[in-house]
């Protein structure tokens, strides 16, 4: 039944079939439809693929993980203290619903599924780009989201996740008498600052986010060691055993990393490498902790 159409210029721009069974010129296709190889726009209607779930939980983490950060930050406690352990909690919550909420209100409607259309390059991200323009003349305008719905999912996600902030934390706040403004300050700067990297680099993401949280969580397991004052090999393989608070923190810098490994075509063998960053920093903080080498040039 598209055979007869003809061919529309561009590769994001197709024709919709109306109400009494023609079809419309060449334009933008409709909201959770994309243009197919006979230039017609299907709905979208293909299973989300595994990988594009691993990309979605990626960014439903990012969220929660600066939550977490910036409570913690606003503790200052060498141990998990009520406060923080209430205020992460209702961090939690409130991605928590944020997620199932954005997930209930795509295609199909109040499901804990999702109708997608396959990614399957990384211009389907930035249609914006390529509006076709034939003999210089007209533009014909074809932007759309080709990569439905892994774009407006994202976003209302993140505005879901400042609306539960705003209903849940205070609520929280005041039935367990804890105060905490400063994360939520924190959260009105890197919620839009999170929407804004999304909507620019939602692309370079997608096929980068392994990678990413491999990254992320090496750094991170970097940072949380050299931020302890004592770098003896003895006192840290101690505080990651014994003290309770490293051992979370450890263990969510492992999660993320076994995240990233197993993002990257399944390479399960790999998931054995997950303790090794932090093997390596207390392993090799004899010959990196700046007491050594002032010990060394004081015997010269």
């Amino acid at each position: 039944m598209y055979g007869y159409l003809d061919r529309c210029p561009g590769i994001y721009c197709g024709r919709s079939q109306l109400d009494n069974g023609s079809w419309s010129i060449c334009g933008v296709c409709p909201r959770g439809s994309r243009v197919n190889a006979s230039f017609a726009c299907t709905p979208c209607r293909d299973e989300l693929s595994t990988y594009s779930w691993l990309y979605l939980g990626f960014m439903t983490m990012l969220p929660l993980m600066m939550h977490c950060f910036f409570i913690d930050m606003d503790a200052k406690d060498r141990k998990f203290s009520r406060k923080q352990l209430i205020l992460t909690a209702s961090a939690f919550v409130e991605v928590a619903l944020a997620a199932i909420l954005a997930t209930l209100f795509m295609e199909p409607m109040w499901e804990l599924r999702l109708y997608a259309c396959e990614v399957r390059k990384l211009t389907d991200w930035y249609t914006l780009f390529y509006n076709p323009n034939p003999n210089y003349e007209a533009t014909y305008h074809c932007t759309q989201e080709a990569v439905y719905p892994l774009q407006t999912i994202v976003l209302v996600y993140y505005f879901l996740c400042l609306l539960n902030m705003f209903l849940i934390r205070p609520l929280i706040s005041s039935l367990f008498d804890v105060r905490g403004k400063a994360p939520i300050y924190s959260a009105l700067y890197f919620l839009p600052l999170l929407t804004l990297i999304h909507g620019t680099c939602c692309g370079l993401i997608y096929y980068s986010f392994p990678y990413l949280s491999i990254a992320m969580s090496m750094v991170a397991t970097a940072i949380h060691y050299a931020m302890k004052l004592d770098q003896t090999q003895k006192a840290l393989l101690l505080s990651s055993v014994w003290e309770m608070k490293n051992v979370v923190i450890i263990s969510v810098h492992w999660l993320l990393l076994a995240f990233g490994i197993a993002s990257l075509n399944y390479h399960y063998i790999l998931l054995c490498l997950v303790p090794f960053p932090s093997l390596f920093y207390i392993l090799t903080v004899r010959f990196t902790d700046p007491g050594e080498f002032r010990e060394i040039e004081s015997r010269i």
